[in-house]
């Protein structure tokens, strides 16, 4: 028997998800977010999860609202709907529309870091462990029962982009037979433990913002979890500069102080060793390259501004 499954995702996270799913069962239907204007210029860019959409050849929909597609669900009559990282509140309305649910994927250990940015919190964090959750939606954020769940170990250094990657392809390997045992109502759902919740908030640009004063640890976190977007970052000259990768060495000058002709800086305890930066208006270079054109010398200070 052929199930027919409707798909909500937005970002590259969800790709992979997609296209595994599309391997085995007919989608009816994704809904992505609109197409909005690029940073520069005025370009619409669709979603990837769009752009995969239209080369498999599935119909796509990008309500602003998704209650606005209620009476186009309804007419599907679909069994299942697997949501990844789709960036829209589902409606309880909505939610009533499947007859297996409305099954999301969520890039946590459930009920840690509920919300918008998981990944990201987790590394700031210092988590050690991660992972993804196979959750039945209800109306309250990330809150219902989950079905089965996958964890990673978090690697050392490890930044937002290659996390995202790896817990991407997990849980494209897992989906199918996590669609199966809920078809099939082999799945068994168990409620999420209340009093272990966390909220991952969604990260807010300020965060970016670099203070030497910090322990270089917690400096690399920020790196780290910010990496590739918004970023971290510190002004020096009132210009802007993103730090991409670094690392800690466990030697020390002033808070702010470069302390040798690769520009290490010393942060409140040990100092951040910059190995990949990118001014402001231009392409991210390794330090090295970056130094042949900026001089930031050993003994400069970058004030906390």
């Amino acid at each position: 028997m052929s199930y027919n499954i409707v798909f909500m995702g937005t970002p590259e996270f969800s790709v992979p998800t997609l296209k595994t799913i599309n391997k085995k069962f007919k989608i009816q239907c994704v809904f992505t977010q609109p197409a909005r204007k690029s940073n520069r210029g005025y370009k619409l860019t669709r979603t990837p999860v769009h752009i995969c959409a239209d080369k498999l050849g599935i119909i796509v929909k990008t309500p602003e609202k998704i209650i606005d597609e209620y009476d186009f669900l309804k007419s599907l009559n679909f069994d299942l709907a697997i949501v990844v990282a789709y960036g829209q509140l589902i409606p309880k309305e909505i939610l009533s529309l499947s007859k297996k649910g409305f099954i999301n994927i969520h890039a946590s250990l459930l009920p840690k870091w509920r919300g918008a940015a998981p990944i990201q919190r987790s590394i700031l964090n210092n988590d050690k462990i991660t992972g993804i959750s196979f959750m039945k939606m209800k109306e309250k954020l990330d809150a219902g029962p989950i079905c089965s769940s996958y964890s990673i170990n978090i690697l050392n250094n490890e930044n937002s982009k290659n996390l995202t990657e790896r817990l991407s392809i997990l849980s494209s390997k897992k989906v199918l037979e996590n669609i199966d045992s809920i078809i099939s109502e082999q799945a068994i759902f168990k409620e999420q433990n209340e009093k272990l919740v966390s909220y991952a908030k969604k990260i807010n640009k300020n965060e970016g913002k670099i203070d030497w004063n910090n322990p270089a640890e917690k400096i690399l976190f920020q790196i780290n979890a910010l990496n590739p977007k918004p970023g971290a970052w510190f002004s020096f000259q009132n210009i802007r500069f993103k730090i991409l990768s670094a690392e800690i060495k466990e030697i020390s000058g002033k808070v702010g102080e470069v302390i040798d002709d690769e520009l290490t800086i010393s942060c409140g305890k040990n100092s951040i060793k910059i190995n990949t930066i990118q001014k402001e208006g231009k392409k991210p270079q390794l330090t090295k390259e970056f130094l042949y054109g900026n001089k930031i010398s050993k003994g400069t200070l970058i004030f906390n501004v």
